[in-house]
């Protein structure tokens, strides 16, 4: 919803252009994606300008187009390269907001033992399992700020409600090293961190000379810092199976059986053998309700399939209301993560939209709604306060732009929910031609449980203050929560998503 703010009273100028950005434009061009022929596997997008005047943007990789993500916003050519050769590549640390009392304060006031984890090819869901098995209390005890990725390592903040912080510090699981911090009087939120700081190695890069100009290209996207469309990164959807928007565009038309479907069978080619073969017989078997034939082809290792269709075998599954307790199975983060990847998907496609139409994403057109900065945030860390937002009228553009010209605001699209309002004039064209094409409105968002979002509002620029050094070249910056490094990475890469995952 809308606050009012101090640009209210503000005298309003006569607004100007907004800036023309030639390469971003894709008037009457046709965007070829080009493989080797020889078959080597070279996967980087070239984009070709057939007819029509000015610079094609890139086309992305076919399965980030999947996710929403059509274009690249750099012009030269990538680096190439992968990511995480070793999880000592991938280095994530969470920058944190939360202030402790000590380990020795009441447990009755303060019931919530905080712990700082550093974990090395764990997944955060995986280790909050483990940990709470370790411990032999519920899952549901244990909270985190954000999910981080499996191959990777990774510092971050948990929370053990009606935890013993002595249990905890003899805790003894693989590649683990576990503080105790303190305690605190609730639990962690998802969000409850300020963002994250990354150190990233590419390896097998073969042409780093352009490192330089992609930079250039970025600075120029992002105004005066590296900047890039704050879309949702590939491993949002799942990096070896992108399906978690399908799953959640299903529960959001009610669709609850496509849902489970969707989720538990739907083999990949992307996947292992094992899991390949578990999920076909799980298609074999569902016609005919076989469910226990296909919990019995379920590895192990896939225990969140293997719940949901514990529970089908439990109600004899054939009624829209058992496939809807068989999500339900889910850990209740899960569940809102499901929805959340649908939302992230329109989002994705509004932002790419945006850049096809050539729409600056630095600074406000009419109609655009902006979000204030956070004025607790690191002032090395931009980081928007979506709760405080305006609409960006006629008489408001000049103002707004200066907002967003110094920190102080950001343009943002909305992640549809019950409560959203789109703005007005071309931006919320955008919005509405997305969700039309998805056969979707706001009201759908209206669900059960934790499947019920009302939406909020997410900016469509990131920036930061990026250092590049060595050969493998290391990539150190810092970045928002909920933004992602390898939407960073991929403009300099240009590389096939398994390579950035």
């Amino acid at each position: 919803m809308d606050r009012s703010t101090d640009c209210d009273h503000i005298a309003s100028f006569h607004p100007r252009e907004h800036k023309t950005r030639t390469r971003h434009i894709a008037t009457v061009l046709c965007l070829f994606y080009i493989h080797r022929a020889d078959g080597g596997g070279d996967d980087r997008a070239l984009a070709l300008p057939l007819q029509g005047s000015g610079d094609a943007m890139r086309e992305a990789h076919p399965l980030e187009a999947a996710v929403g993500i059509d274009y690249y916003v750099s012009d030269a050519a990538g680096i190439g390269g992968r990511l995480r050769e070793s999880p000592e590549h991938f280095r994530v640390e969470e920058i944190e907001t939360v202030d402790p009392e000590p380990p020795s304060a009441d447990p009755g006031a303060y019931p919530h033992v905080l712990l700082r984890a550093t974990l090395r090819e764990w997944d955060t869901n995986d280790f909050a399992g483990a940990l709470s098995d370790r411990l032999g209390i519920s899952r549901e005890r244990i909270d985190w700020a954000g999910t981080k990725d499996k191959y990777a390592v990774t510092t971050q903040l948990f929370t053990v409600r009606k935890g013993d912080p002595d249990a905890l510090a003899t805790v003894d699981l693989p590649e683990t090293d576990i503080e105790i911090l303190g305690r605190s009087g609730r639990g962690l939120q998802f969000g409850d961190l300020a963002g994250n700081r990354f150190e990233i190695t590419v390896t097998g890069a073969d042409q780093t000379d352009t490192i330089e100009s992609i930079t250039d290209d970025l600075r120029s996207f992002g105004g005066d810092r590296v900047g890039v469309p704050n879309v949702f990164g590939q491993q949002r959807f799942g990096s070896r199976r992108a399906i978690t928007h399908e799953v959640g565009l299903a529960i959001v038309r009610r669709e609850w059986e496509q849902a489970v479907r969707t989720y538990v069978g739907n083999p990949s080619e992307r996947e292992r053998e094992r899991t390949r073969t578990a999920r076909a017989t799980v298609e074999d078997c569902w016609e005919r309700r076989e469910w226990q034939r296909a919990l019995e082809a379920m590895p192990a290792y896939l225990g969140y399939e293997r719940a949901m269709l514990q529970r089908l075998v439990e109600l004899d599954g054939d009624e829209p209301a058992d496939f809807r307790s068989a999500l339900t199975a889910l850990p209740s983060n899960l569940q809102r993560l499901l929805v959340n990847a649908a939302q992230s998907y329109a989002f994705n496609r509004i932002c790419s939209e945006r850049l096809r139409r050539g729409l600056p994403f630095d600074e406000p057109v009419e109609g655009d709604v902006i979000c204030f900065a956070d004025s607790d945030a690191s002032p090395d860390l931009e980081l928007p306060d979506t709760d405080r937002t305006q609409l960006v009228t006629e008489r408001r553009v000049g103002t707004a732009r200066r907002h967003v010209e110094r920190g102080r605001a950001f343009v943002t699209a909305p992640l549809v929910g019950t409560d959203t309002e789109f703005g007005a004039g071309e931006p919320a064209e955008i919005a509405r031609d997305v969700l039309d094409d998805l056969e979707l409105e706001p009201a759908d968002f209206d669900l059960p449980g934790e499947f019920e979002s009302s939406g909020t509002r997410r900016a469509i620029l990131v920036r930061t203050d990026l250092e590049v050094s060595g050969d493998p070249p290391t990539f150190s910056f810092a970045l928002p929560k909920g933004s992602y490094a390898t939407v960073l990475l991929r403009e300099y890469m240009k590389a096939p998503p398994d390579d950035l995952a």
